[in-house]
């Protein structure tokens, strides 16, 4: 059976601590943005407009945005078309859900869906490989060079039940999230088992395990965008691993780097809400709307604003000003200081 060989080393520890730090201001903070509005839905195109882009998908981020609002755009048809499996595979990634365990099936279900009329050959969606592939480049001198060779065909199907097995572990499944899902994107890389596409059903199964496991469940990191950011260092993380020792501890490393990364990322816009505020007890977080964040991130800059200032911000009569901020402090998100001329909001 498949077992990872890897150390903890002084930097994922710290970088998991980072993680569990600003998971935790995240998921306690007072006020966060509409999740299906806004972060969620930014993520959720971040992920699809990095993920392809990193196999060489030539749609701009504006271009990934219009299609995810089901809007036309001037483009290779291939390009779109594997935006638009990324997008449908992350708006459903439920429905991958593993249960109590993960299949071999879920990863070819998950292949089929990504690569869905975008291979030259339909045969080879959703199947794993029945011919040798290698990954390499062309040199300064326009000679084939091979980077790296992966197994061959017939260990294939081995290989994955191996992998899957171990999935399924209740040793595994006592691992800290974050490392099991660095640890199934590389395997899957390293095995290789289908024609294309191989690095996009990797990091779809690496949110995959994350969300299984109860780490993302509101789907806001966007974890592909810190690979694209850098796709040389990312290239680099994943062949540090010796092809003899299959030691993971460097990329792992880099794994955790990227989701302390993307989840410090998200802590900061809501801390820039929040105010670094937390719930009380069983007190409910409160959801805010793009006007009323853009109220209160003013009343932070600020200290404080006025219903003239919010007129002139939103071009909005001083009616409708005062029904936006009956909403903002019935939760006390706000609080009224003087009366008059003089009244302005306050972040309570």
């Amino acid at each position: 059976m498949f077992r990872p060989k890897y150390s903890i080393s002084d930097k994922i520890i710290r970088q998991l601590t980072d993680i569990a730090v600003s998971k935790d201001i995240v998921e306690r903070a007072k006020l966060v943005p509409k999740w299906e509005l806004s972060l969620r839905k930014e993520a959720l195109i971040h992920t699809a407009h990095s993920s392809t882009h990193i196999e060489g998908n030539q749609l701009t981020l504006e271009e990934v945005s219009q299609l995810a609002l089901g809007r036309e755009v001037s483009a290779m048809r291939r390009d779109k078309q594997e935006v638009l499996n990324y997008l449908n595979v992350l708006s459903h990634l439920e429905k991958y859900s593993p249960g109590n365990a993960f299949s071999a099936a879920t990863l070819l279900k998950i292949h089929k869906d990504l690569l869905k009329q975008a291979l030259t050959n339909a045969a080879d969606e959703g199947v794993f490989r029945n011919r040798a592939v290698v990954i390499g480049h062309r040199n300064e001198e326009g000679r084939a060079v091979v980077s790296f060779r992966p197994p061959l065909v017939s260990t294939v199907p081995g290989l994955i039940e191996s992998f899957v097995s171990w999935l399924n572990l209740p040793q595994t499944k006592e691992v800290h999230a974050v490392l099991v899902a660095g640890i199934a994107h590389y395997e899957l890389v390293r095995i290789h088992p289908f024609i294309d596409g191989n690095g996009r059903t990797a990091r779809v199964l690496a949110t995959l395990v994350l969300l299984a496991r109860g780490f993302d469940t509101r789907r806001f990191f966007a974890l592909d965008d810190y690979y694209d950011s850098d796709r040389i260092a990312y290239y680099d993380a994943l062949k540090s691993v010796n092809p003899k020792t299959l030691d993971l501890t460097q990329w792992v490393e880099y794994f955790c780097e990227g989701v302390a990364f993307t989840v410090g990322r998200v802590r900061e816009r809501i801390e820039q809400l929040s105010g670094g505020r937390r719930r009380v007890g069983t007190e409910p977080q409160v959801s805010l709307t793009e006007r009323q964040m853009s109220i209160v991130e003013a009343i932070g800059r600020t200290g404080k604003i006025t219903s003239r200032e919010m007129q002139a911000m939103f071009s909005i009569s001083p009616q409708a000003v005062h029904k936006e901020m009956k909403k903002l402090l019935k939760p006390k998100v706000v609080r009224l200081v003087g009366k008059g001329r003089a009244a302005h909001y306050e972040l309570n």
